[in-house]
């Protein structure tokens, strides 16, 4: 009997969906503190990449831990603290 696979990215077919290029510039994000991102979970690279549920959503950057940024977020009414990979993040 088949079973289901239950890993971090079943039911992203959809949601991961878009540019498929990678640039250099995107790799190498700069972000400084206190400034306002949205999470825009890029497929082709899963290092740095945060969980499903927080793309699409828009946080303040409150440091930086390696090369990748802690964000601040709400959800729902509670904050939360998601660390992401300079790829994933967009300025807004």
């Amino acid at each position: 009997m088949v079973s289901k696979a239950h890993g971090p990215r079943r039911r992203t077919r959809e949601k991961f969906r878009g540019p498929k290029k990678l640039t250099v510039n995107k790799l190498l994000g700069n972000f400084k503190e206190g400034e306002r991102v949205a999470i825009v979970i890029s497929s082709n690279s899963q290092r740095g990449q945060p969980f499903k549920r927080f793309h699409g959503q828009t946080g303040i950057i409150m440091g930086k831990r390696g090369a990748s940024f802690i964000v601040k977020i709400h959800d729902g009414n509670k904050e939360k603290q998601v660390i992401s990979g300079p790829e994933h993040l967009k300025r807004v």
